[in-house]
């Protein structure tokens, strides 16, 4: 027997009977087998055969191939999403004769601010947002080459637009699983901050940036960009509490990246460094990098996650408000954390209590983010049958790949 291939499919038939809410008695008799020589094909003890194999397939609706295949299909993230496509070719489309057309730069700031707004309080700011940012990213691209029809000012305000524009497609186009156009945009915003000679949208666009390596698996990169753009900041900071802000939000950013380097002690000094800061600033959300004593407090929690200190990263975690945040974004990070916490600690019914907040608050979230979906799947596969049910349930009805 393959005992690989065995647990493959083992692993996928428990899935899908999980997803199915058949019993399992009921599923064994359509497959004709009994409900032993299931539970054995479950756990990878047995290896079916393909009789078998394609009788579990038409009585749990799924292809048979889908049960052979240890990379299951992922309908939403295997293939690119329209959304994605669409975005992919408003950046990349090429010149053309009316690109030079004036653009009313004060509809434009209001549609920038509108869509900043959807995204950082709306539960399906997905399907609300996602239609809408290519025709805004041409626009915008047609403002920034209006060129000499332009005054100073406007000009200005053109690439002010760009960079809080592309700063917004940077966290949106990494949701949707478009990595390279996150990259694309991180890197607009930073030439957008440059040209309009803005030292605060400059730094948002190295926070940015660094949010993108920390995504793609460059912790030290992301590190790199996040204390050169702090220590950029540092003469502004002592009279300006927006500058404080944003330099308090890149040294979180590199708190998580010391922390994903395995330099947890030097993860923990940046937290214990910027509360001071979050002290003067107060709750703030300069530029949507959402700074203060909630968002240090939360990054605390996921420092120790980071480090496998769960039991450290929960008891803090019980003394956050998180509906104090104002972006969605950051508050079901929090939650996630504290259910990859739970993971750590095999307390797999409270991970389920924490993805099933993170549903209520944002359901949209669970589709498309990939640590939601890795929760998701390790409960499947290791909680006990009545969590890994209602895991697998929870999958289903928001249409999280497993």
């Amino acid at each position: 027997m393959d005992e690989q291939l065995a647990v493959t499919i083992g692993e996928r038939v428990r899935l899908h009977c999980l997803a199915s809410r058949k019993p399992k008695t009921v599923i064994a008799g359509l497959a004709g087998i009994t409900p032993d020589y299931l539970y054995q094909i479950e756990r990878g003890l047995k290896l079916p055969t393909v009789t078998v194999l394609k009788q579990l397939a038409e009585v749990l609706n799924v292809s048979a191939n889908e049960l052979l295949s240890s990379t299951p299909k992922r309908d939403d993230t295997a293939r690119p999403s329209a959304a994605g496509e669409a975005l992919y070719r408003a950046f990349t489309r090429p010149l053309t004769p009316g690109d030079g057309a004036a653009v009313d730069l004060k509809a434009l700031r209001c549609n920038v601010l509108s869509a900043w707004e959807t995204w950082q309080t709306s539960a399906t700011r997905y399907s609300e947002l996602t239609p809408e940012l290519p025709a805004l990213v041409v626009e915008t691209e047609q403002a920034l080459r209006g060129g000499g029809d332009l005054s100073a000012a406007e000009r200005r305000e053109a690439q002010c637009c760009a960079a809080d524009l592309y700063a917004l497609l940077r966290s949106v186009a990494k949701r949707i699983g478009r990595g390279d156009v996150s990259m694309l945009a991180a890197d607009r915003a930073i030439r957008a901050g440059e040209n309009a000679d803005d030292p605060l949208r400059l730094a948002m666009a190295q926070w940015n940036l660094a949010q993108v390596l920390l995504a793609d698996g460059e912790a030290e990169g992301a590190e790199d960009v996040a204390m050169h753009g702090a220590e950029a900041l540092g003469p502004r900071v002592e009279d300006d509490l927006d500058a404080l802000a944003l330099r308090g939000a890149l040294l979180l950013v590199g708190s998580i990246a010391a922390a994903r380097q395995g330099d947890a002690w030097r993860a923990r000094e940046r937290v214990q460094a910027v509360e001071p800061l979050a002290k003067r600033t107060g709750e703030r959300n300069t530029l949507w990098t959402v700074f203060g004593p909630t968002n240090v407090a939360m990054h605390a929690v996921s420092v120790e996650v980071e480090a496998g200190a769960a039991a450290d990263g929960l008891r803090l975690a019980e003394r956050i408000d998180h509906d104090r945040s104002p972006s969605i974004e950051r508050r079901v990070a929090f939650l996630l954390d504290q259910a990859k916490g739970q993971v750590q600690r095999r307390d797999y019914g409270s991970a389920l209590v924490m993805l099933s907040a993170t549903e209520r608050e944002a359901p949209e979230d669970l589709k498309h983010r990939p640590a939601a979906h890795k929760l998701l799947e390790t409960l499947v596969q290791r909680a006990r049958r009545s969590v890994a049910t209602e895991a697998a349930r929870l999958a289903t009805r928001v249409g999280a790949p497993l």
